[in-house]
């Protein structure tokens, strides 16, 4: 089997890359990324020593992809991550998130290739995330149509792109509907999301505020250990032909599910340090106060569900940051 990872020297996909590497036989897997984002090159020196190659490019650019191998699985990581450059750059998150899926699902017909695609829970609608009121978790069947970002947009654009495609040219698809990941070898900045953010600021001492809705700090996410992410992808490839064109939430779910006060907390217990956090109380338009996955179907169809709980998930980020701090620093 060869695999493609798009985006393979982002946190998700080099983390994914690396343990599909280990854990299957006889497998060849490559990744092809544009090494654009800080911190790209520091995951690309991980793939080169697995012997993973990198092909860079831009997936917006379809002549870089047409000129790769063939392969037999894409599993495709690769987006403008950030909700709030969604809203500054809606050209540059447009093109890379939904022009690169087009150019992808492409390649994926030119080598009769499926596809495990990594969405997003930014896919639901923020009127109706409003509404829940911190209660409940959401399901797959929440609403979507309503406004949710750009790059929410662009995600289930994605979505019904490769649904099209399927039905078109019987690929066979998973799509993941992610919520928010954590985990080593995320290097605490803020578009990689609040969790590697709190404990970096807190292990160097540094400043941080609760921002938007009154600046109280009563946010609430549910957040997924990368180990577990990988672990579930593996089992979506390994079942691949009996398991398909399925969509499903996929996080921490409520087990897994805290505010940025209860975060605080955590992140002071873990690093030993206590840092002053102020407060801005005006919120981004792109910000939800809540958002908890319903991972129901996800843990019914593959007998999976997280095995690692939130102080784990701060203590291995922890452990791996300190050790790496004046590396970080050279980077960021």
């Amino acid at each position: 089997m060869r695999i493609l990872i798009t985006g393979g020297c982002g946190f998700i996909g080099s983390n994914l890359a690396i343990f599909l590497k280990d854990k299957i036989k006889n497998v060849k897997i490559d990744s092809i990324d544009n090494l654009s984002r800080k911190g790209s090159k520091l995951n690309y020196k991980r793939l080169y020593k697995k012997k993973i190659k990198n092909f860079k490019g831009n997936i917006a650019k379809p002549d870089k992809l047409a000129r790769l191998p063939k392969f037999d699985l894409v599993i495709h990581c690769a987006a403008e991550p950030a909700i709030e450059a969604s809203r500054k750059k809606i050209e540059e998150v447009f093109n890379s998130n939904l022009v690169g899926t087009f150019n992808v699902l492409n390649k994926c017909i030119k080598d009769s290739a499926n596809i495990i695609y990594l969405s997003s829970s930014r896919v639901y609608s923020m009127e109706n995330l409003f509404k829940l009121n911190k209660k409940g978790s959401v399901k797959e069947n929440f609403n979507v149509e309503n406004s949710k970002s750009i790059y929410g947009f662009t995600k289930l654009s994605s979505e019904l792109l490769i649904k099209e495609y399927s039905y078109l040219h019987n690929i066979k698809y998973i799509i993941n509907r992610v919520a928010l990941v954590s985990g080593p070898w995320q290097f605490g900045k803020e578009e990689q999301g609040f969790v590697s953010l709190w404990v970096w600021r807190h292990l160097n001492l540094l400043k941080l505020s609760y921002i938007g809705f009154g600046g109280t700090g009563r946010q609430v996410r549910d957040v997924l250990h990368i180990q577990d992410l990988c672990e579930l992808i593996l089992l979506q490839i390994q079942k691949l032909k009996k398991i398909n064109n399925k969509l499903m939430n996929v996080g921490g779910g409520q087990k897994n599910s805290l505010n940025l006060i209860q975060l605080t907390k955590l992140s002071t217990h873990v690093t030993k340090n206590k840092i002053k956090i102020g407060s801005i109380k005006k919120t981004s338009p792109y910000d939800v106060p809540y958002y908890v996955s319903n991972i129901e179907y996800v843990k019914k169809l593959y007998k999976w569900r997280p095995k690692r709980d939130l102080r784990k998930i701060l203590t291995d980020l922890y452990f791996w940051m300190k050790p790496n701090i004046s590396t970080l620093r050279k980077y960021f």
